[in-house]
């Protein structure tokens, strides 16, 4: 940690700060700018002998629940926050949005994608969002409630729900699916995933079976057979981009130029007849 660093970055924010802007009462005449100390040890809900020692650098590094108290008593944005949180020689807190959450850019991209099947899923297997290309190739995704959310439990629940994957390959995709939804949930340790992991072991003995493998695997970009109800069999190259901040992936499909399969999704995306 940079104490002097530190120390001349939260004398900064406090003189930048207005006590009227705050709601705090002008106690008396102030010879300079900003906040007094014992304000901003107030609102972090700190002693002022604590807050004046991190101001003159002559304070340990600050725990994380520390410098959570100085950012929103100092009102720092998430980028001063980062800051903060660096020259403090700790790791600043993750800029996750709600997994149900999407900004504006990522949807204008997936419509921008016109023919090219594709849409954007949480960690979890909930589909937020499709291009139309996405909703011909694979049906409607979103929409449902409850456990229904998540592909991976309509997977194992109902057989329904299998069939875009030939036959042959259920057992293999299963797998897949048990794989990267033991390594999401160890990545977001989220109540969730482990709820929803011990219902389907609870409901669908492949699953239970399956789990107990102890298989661990991200799905990244590869190839997908299909099987669709109008054109038939199509290999895919499906690319999975990952978006860090606010743990959503962007699916898209698409066939290698002049081939078979090519033809077959410019069939089914366009509405053209067999």
């Amino acid at each position: 940690m940079s104490s002097d660093q530190l120390a001349h970055f939260l004398r900064a924010r406090r003189s930048a700060l207005e006590p009227d802007r705050l709601g705090l009462a002008r106690r008396s005449r102030r010879r300079t700018p900003g906040l007094r100390r014992e304000e901003v040890a107030e609102l972090a809900a700190m002693s002022t002998d604590y807050y004046r020692r991190l101001e003159q650098g002559r304070s340990a590094p600050p725990s994380p629940q520390i410098l959570d108290a100085l950012a929103r008593a100092l009102r720092l944005n998430e980028d001063e926050r980062d800051y903060l949180y660096r020259i403090a020689d700790r790791e600043p807190p993750s800029h996750a949005r709600r997994a149900d959450e999407m900004g504006p850019a990522l949807r204008q991209l997936v419509e921008s994608l016109g023919d090219s099947p594709a849409q954007v899923m949480t960690l979890m297997s909930e589909t937020l969002m499709q291009n139309r290309a996405a909703v011909a190739l694979l049906g409607k995704q979103t929409g449902y409630t409850g456990d229904m959310r998540y592909s991976t439990y309509r997977w194992f629940t109902d057989p329904a729900f299998r069939w875009m994957h030939p036959q042959e390959e259920h057992e293999e995709e299963s797998r897949a699916r048990i794989a990267e939804l033991r390594a999401r949930a160890a990545h977001t340790r989220s109540p969730e995933a482990d709820r929803l992991i011990g219902t389907l072991r609870a409901r669908s003995a492949e699953f239970e079976r399956l789990w107990l493998e102890q298989k661990v695997a991200v799905c990244r970009s590869g190839t997908k057979t299909m099987e669709h109800p109008r054109v038939g069999r199509l290999d895919l190259q499906c690319q999975i981009l990952r978006h860090e901040g606010m743990g959503h992936v962007l699916v898209t499909f698409t066939a290698a130029p002049d081939t078979p399969a090519a033809h077959r999704l410019r069939t089914i995306t366009d509405g053209s007849p067999v």
